[in-house]
């Protein structure tokens, strides 16, 4: 029996769950592809798998992560050849296993190939939070040329990305952020407007900034009130809400007047309910989007058996508490990284 390496738990639980060992080489089923992986990343959705906080089929022992960068070893019935640059980011939910580990198993219509000239640790980094960004703005928040769209927290791994698909759909961008480093960012990317939120009355600079309403609101912390972005939409405005916002601070009471007399919606939205096709849309401009400017965030790059580590990290950065690590965290698998 050949043997891999993995981060990966044998039933759902705490991050000090997570062992770092040996597990039987995995078999691809029809319709699979089997990857060598190069590396992977930590999203705080993983801490959620993990947990049981997201309730998912998963196999066990089952071993962590959905998003990786590698290359096919085995391409079973899907024509790759052997030794393609692919990537993925649906693996470690929905009854799959993850991507944490020396191979991987990849429903062929899930993966994509990456780039010629293109970083494997640049892109692993950004394929979680580009696809979750393109698929709540476009399909679910249906963002248009013309509209204007608020960002709280423009600086973050989805804001960045919020604002640099708003600005390829041609739409007007206010992006909230703290401090003026975050904030000059912001403005980098391309945000039409930018609120430093530890200096201004964010609702008030936002209805300064946009006197109708803005058309999409996206709250990427987790900390604005329901009640807040209903208020602040447009006629026909859409509150996406993909940071848990309702109940960020135990707020989730608005008018609902405001909703039928405006033409006002409230989405609920989540990347592991995406559709194959909304995937592979995103994916499409993903890899437009990686060899022109990388899409690069901010990240460190850890081996795999830190993954325990990493995920405590990502679970103190969602509590407030100081991290050990800077921006999106990058576990190396393979070798020649």
């Amino acid at each position: 029996m050949v043997i891999i390496r993995a981060a990966y738990v044998d039933q759902r639980g705490p991050a000090s769950s997570i062992r770092f060992g040996e597990l039987p080489d995995p078999v691809a089923a029809p319709g699979e592809v089997l990857v060598r992986v190069a590396a992977t990343a930590v999203n705080r959705v993983d801490t959620f798998v993990r947990s049981g906080a997201y309730h998912t089929p998963i196999p066990l022992p089952l071993v962590l992560g959905r998003d990786l960068v590698g290359e096919v070893a085995d391409p079973g019935a899907s024509g790759l050849a052997p030794g393609t640059r692919v990537w993925t980011n649906s693996l470690g939910y929905g009854g799959r296993q993850g991507a944490s580990a020396e191979l991987a198993c990849v429903p062929a219509d899930r993966l994509y190939r990456l780039p010629d000239g293109v970083d494997p640790l640049d892109a692993v980094a950004v394929l979680h939070p580009a696809a979750t960004a393109y698929t709540g703005l476009v399909h679910h928040a249906r963002m248009r040329s013309g509209e204007t769209l608020f960002v709280a927290g423009g600086n973050g791994a989805v804001g960045t990305c919020l604002i640099r698909i708003a600005k390829d759909l041609g739409v007007r961008v206010i992006a909230a952020a703290r401090g003026s480093r975050n904030t000059e960012y912001c403005a980098e990317l391309g945000a039409d407007a930018v609120i430093d939120s530890t200096a201004a009355d964010p609702v008030a600079a936002l209805r300064g900034a946009a006197p109708r309403g803005v058309d999409v609101y996206c709250d990427t912390t987790g900390r604005d009130s329901l009640r807040s972005a209903v208020d602040a939409l447009a006629d026909r405005g859409r509150v996406l809400v993909m940071a848990g916002l309702a109940n960020a601070q135990g707020d989730d009471s608005f008018d609902v007047g405001r909703l039928y007399t405006h033409d006002r919606s409230v989405v609920g939205f989540a990347i592991s309910l995406a559709t194959t096709a909304e995937l592979a849309e995103a994916a499409a401009w993903i890899n437009r989007r990686l060899p022109r400017d990388g899409l690069r965030l901010d990240t460190t790059v850890l081996p795999l058996a830190q993954a325990r580590a990493a995920h405590e990290d990502v679970e103190a950065a969602a509590r407030g508490e100081s991290r050990r690590y800077r921006g999106r965290i990058v576990l190396r698998v393979g070798p020649g990284l």
